[in-house]
């Protein structure tokens, strides 16, 4: 991996391991009412030799566009220093670093072999403004206020406490910085929703098995719609991204509403009102004649 805590980039606690999970040997897809840690890395790590194949043949390539989307929307100082979670095989993480300004990211996931073909991308880049770290959202091992912008691009809806997940964005995010959430969203016009649908949950999941030539493929990308339609709409969204903390919130529909791109900011932490010394408030009522 790439430089993390020397040489400018955030010191990170090592100590904090990913939590201990069981692997099975039949990798179930996750069910629709629980998201198994286990299930979820399983499920990843067996499709990650073509995750990138799958994502931008399924997407007409559009899931690019979506992420330059997300870079311009931040509008990152010069210098900035930012953390993608969920960050998978890196393409957010490499979009943000190629960004005006060259910010400093910081991609972190919970599945080892998906960051290893991100590690293998960041080299045949030569992205050395990227370090990439096994970490999990749940548990992010960087100190409070530590990164300008935090990101997420497809994977908060993977972890298995939505709000856990963005509170700990919000914890390492410094105030004033900004997340960024980029997600699937259900479709509002009717024709439109159903056209969606019949792709979404009859077309992908045969598609997603015969690219990936596995039954993994054909779990995940059935997977895929479920989870999508268990996840918040963006007005709930919104009032979650609040209710964590964050302010601000606002959120920009992608082709259509396909995907919507939520972004709030971590508000300034109240200024305490300053006291006068003893001996100065003293001297003050004097003068006042109290």
């Amino acid at each position: 991996m790439g430089p993390v805590a020397n040489g400018g980039w955030p010191r990170y606690d090592a100590s904090l391991r990913l939590p201990a999970l069981t692997r099975s040997t039949t990798m179930p897809a996750p069910s629709d009412h629980e998201k198994d840690p286990g299930a979820i890395r399983d499920m990843f790590a067996a499709i990650s030799p073509r995750y990138d194949l799958l994502n931008h043949t399924l997407s007409l390539n559009v899931d690019r566009r979506w992420r330059r989307r997300v870079a311009r929307e931040l509008r990152l100082p010069p210098g900035a220093l930012c953390l993608d979670v969920c960050t998978g095989t890196a393409d957010l993480a490499l979009e943000l670093a190629s960004s005006p300004g060259a910010p400093r990211v910081v991609g972190a996931d919970f599945t080892r072999e998906m960051l290893r073909i991100g590690e293998a991308k960041r080299r045949r880049r030569r992205a050395a403004s990227v370090s990439l770290v096994l970490a999990d959202t749940l548990a992010l091992p960087f100190a409070d206020g530590t990164f300008d912008a935090v990101t997420v691009a497809f994977g908060i809806r993977n972890v298995a406490s939505l709000e856990a997940g963005i509170g700990e964005m919000r914890r390492v995010l410094r105030p004033g910085g900004r997340a960024a959430v980029l997600e699937f969203a259900e479709l509002e016009g009717r024709w439109l929703r159903r056209a969606f649908r019949l792709y979404f949950h009859g077309v992908l999941p045969r598609l997603g098995a015969w690219i990936s030539g596995s039954r993994s493929g054909a779990r995940a990308y059935s997977y895929l719609p479920r989870s999508v339609g268990e996840f918040p709409a963006a007005g709930e969204l919104r009032r979650t991204l609040e209710r964590c903390g964050l302010t601000e919130a606002r959120t920009v529909k992608l082709t259509f509403g396909i995907a919507c791109l939520h972004v709030a900011t971590r508000p300034p932490e109240p200024q305490a009102t300053p006291h006068a010394p003893p001996r100065l408030a003293a001297a003050a009522d004097a003068s006042s004649g109290r």
